[in-house]
């Protein structure tokens, strides 16, 4: 796999090749990469998607380079790589980095799904759908001298109130270093961004299309976070994953297809056969 890029390929028996001039690009959340998309990218690419997973920089073996302090720093990296037109589908973190591009209008976003995303992530006087500022500044604390230990509590946080957490929580610590560790920096510069940024303002800009998916369970961002996002993004689509904690896309991969085949234009092989 070339680093930091994860394709997924088209040339097998029942899927087409051809273009499908808005391919489908997903980004993964914080301390993670781009293989733990794999099976929801290559469930889209069975039914003819052209599909590209992107590591964040300093995850996955790609090198921290640009370094990025800031949100918009991170999504003016990720718009490089974009393609000319695409859809964008964010989870977590990389759910804000989307929104950020979206609510900027980046002309290569043309649809948005937003999995396990929130505008703040951090809880606040006048916002209750995220983490207590004392868990993040622990998350913070612990950050400097065993970031790997807090990279497994973090996996464990995501899976809590999951109907399926114990086999989530297994296949997450199985894969989550398979790629190679984070480079500790990204992770530093990831989690300030977690702690300061704030799209609240912003999300009500975005005038693509637009998914908003969540679990009724989730932990890290409430499905209160999501249903905020749908009811200020205009026209957005929600849907609410019951069971589901921080990664319906690999606890209830079947549900989050479902929604999405429901929501994605079908690829051009499929609109040519209709």
């Amino acid at each position: 796999m070339e680093t930091g890029l994860y394709r997924v390929p088209r040339d097998r028996p029942g899927v087409s090749v051809e273009s499908d001039r808005c391919p489908v690009v997903l980004l993964h959340g914080w301390a993670l990469h781009a293989g733990l998309l794999a099976p929801l990218a290559e469930a889209l690419a069975a039914e003819g998607h052209e599909v590209t997973c992107l590591d964040l920089p300093g995850h996955g073996g790609r090198p921290y380079e640009p370094p990025f302090g800031a949100l918009e720093e991170l999504a003016a990296t990720i718009a490089a790589d974009l393609p000319p037109a695409c859809t964008l589908i964010g989870w977590s973190l990389g759910g804000m980095v989307a929104a950020r591009l979206a609510a900027d209008h980046h002309p290569s976003v043309r649809s948005l799904a937003l999995i396990a995303t929130t505008p703040r992530f951090v809880a606040d006087t006048d916002w209750d759908h995220g983490l207590a500022r004392e868990l993040v500044a622990e998350f913070a604390a612990e950050l400097g001298h065993d970031y790997p230990g807090l990279v497994r509590r973090f996996l464990s946080l995501q899976v809590r109130g999951d109907a399926q957490a114990a086999r989530l929580l297994r296949q997450l610590r199985t894969q989550v270093f398979a790629q190679g560790e984070p480079d500790p920096a990204a992770l530093s510069a990831g989690l300030d961004i977690l702690k300061q940024a704030d799209l609240r303002a912003a999300v009500g800009r975005i005038c693509v299309p637009t998914l908003v998916i969540a679990g009724d369970h989730d932990r890290l961002t409430p499905a209160g976070a999501g249903a905020w996002l749908a009811g200020h993004i205009p026209g957005a689509s929600h849907a609410v994953i019951e069971g589901a904690g921080h990664a319906p896309f690999l606890s209830h991969a079947g549900e989050v297809l479902t929604v999405l085949r429901g929501f994605l234009p079908p690829p051009v092989a499929a609109r040519a056969r209709a």
